[in-house]
């Protein structure tokens, strides 16, 4: 085969087998295609286009690019969840504990931050000494003691999704339907779990910019993991404003932890409570009211706190050390009204420009800086009276950029849930 051949046929719109999409994955992973011929074929993909057959073949062979972990010591009731990214988007770090202090089990395989959203894996690095790279023994034994683990794929794991992951993030090639999918199905199906409940972003902070998008990626990933035997379920939720109140790393474990003790932003309650509850209900094979009940419990009484801080002792980490510029600002509105609305895209760009996201595949992240928002939409707000604080070391930014970023009204808008649509 001939990998500009294969490029040209899907720069042309048509369809490729599943051994052109194995040649292309296994030489990429082999180093026998450079990462400009890669980045053209991803390209491609992204103006093209592929079909359901073609992203199957897709997510096969980057499946089968390394090692698949063995689960079924555990029985069919792991549960595993995903978010397509979002801003501000912590959610693992308060779903997965609260899951396990239920007695179900989460193997979570997570990632680093790709394009404006924020990766699981870098905010807990923020957490000093955390060691996020498992072994696979040592990934059993923990899931054993505390129910959960949270890590990056082992070494040998879906090695295809970690050259082309970060090599999207650089190449603008984050946003395809069918790269989504592949990625986050061949990292899910590889991890174990039998049952996975996907958090699919929808708005202006998200990958998937309309309702319509979400839900054709939605019903992409429920399909795949029906030629697996893999259950999936999606929330669709909304991502036009940051969730929560804290965007960046050491800023967003800060919120989680303030969150596992009971201080919730409402909307990050609502997400959490939903999806949390969708785990446990597939986990122990109960209905969502049972689940929810549950899960509300161990929230009140502490227990999913708890797991959380075995779980950062597991993994070595320490809690009382979380990297957090000590430097801060704040910006404070020009105008009085309420809030109609945040714009979250903005901010992202505005926390990575003060060093909380990656431009080039080399850059280091800064894990202390960030923003935290000290108003919500539907929030009044006065003239003078601070919006956010600004986290910073080196970098900073201009005040007038930020606010540009806020919209304010005379007229108090009604608020919407940021549940949008349950897909099964």
């Amino acid at each position: 085969m001939n990998v500009v051949t294969i490029i040209n046929k899907k720069r042309q719109g048509l369809p490729l087998t599943k051994e052109e999409i194995s040649y292309m994955v296994d030489g990429y992973v082999k180093e026998e295609i450079p990462d400009y011929q890669m980045s053209a074929f991803l390209m491609s993909i992204c103006l093209k286009n592929m079909n359901e057959e073609e992203i199957f073949y897709l997510t096969d062979a980057m499946l089968h690019s390394g090692n698949l972990l063995d689960t079924s010591m555990f029985g069919i009731h792991t549960v595993d969840k995903h978010s397509t990214g979002g801003v501000g988007d912590k959610t693992t770090l308060v779903v997965a504990p609260l899951v396990a202090s239920t007695g179900v089990d989460v193997i979570k395989m997570s990632g680093r931050g790709l394009g404006f959203t924020g990766g699981t894996i870098d905010k807990l690095e923020s957490i000093h000494g955390f060691q996020t790279y498992l072994t696979e023994e040592e990934w059993m034994k923990q899931i054993e003691e505390i129910h959960v683990c949270i890590a990056s794929g082992g070494k040998d794991l879906v090695l295809a999704d970690k050259k082309m992951y970060a090599l999207r993030d650089v190449t603008g090639t984050v946003e395809s339907l069918p790269l989504i999918a592949s990625s986050i199905m061949s990292k899910k199906i590889a991890s174990g779990s039998k049952k996975i409940v996907m958090d699919v972003k929808v708005g202006k902070g998200a990958l998937m910019k309309t309702e319509k998008e979400a839900e054709e990626l939605a019903k992409t990933m429920i399909q795949i993991g029906k030629r697996y035997g893999v259950t999936v379920k999606c929330v669709l939720s909304s991502m036009d404003s940051p969730l929560g109140y804290a965007i960046g790393n050491g800023l967003e474990v800060k919120e989680s932890i303030d969150a596992l003790q009971g201080k919730f932003a409402p909307d990050f309650y609502e997400l959490v409570l939903s999806l949390a509850s969708q785990m446990v209900a597939l986990g122990l094979e109960i209905s969502k009211e049972e689940a929810e009940e549950k899960v509300i419990t161990n929230l009140k009484n502490g227990q999913a706190y708890e797991v959380f801080l075995k779980l950062v002792e597991k993994q070595h980490g320490n809690i009382e050390k979380v990297d957090i510029a000590d430097t801060t600002y704040d910006v404070c509105s020009e105008e009085e009204g309420y809030i109609t609305s945040i714009d979250a895209l903005g901010l992202a760009q505005i926390s990575s420009k003060l060093g909380s996201g990656r431009e080039n595949l080399e850059d280091t992240i800064d894990y202390g800086v960030g923003l935290w928002l000290l108003k919500k939409p539907g929030d009044f707000v006065k003239k003078g009276e601070a919006l956010l604080r600004v986290y910073y070391r080196e970098k900073i930014v201009e005040k007038e950029e930020i606010l540009k970023s806020f919209r304010i009204e005379k007229e108090q808008k009604k608020g919407t849930s940021i549940l949008l649509k349950y897909i099964v």
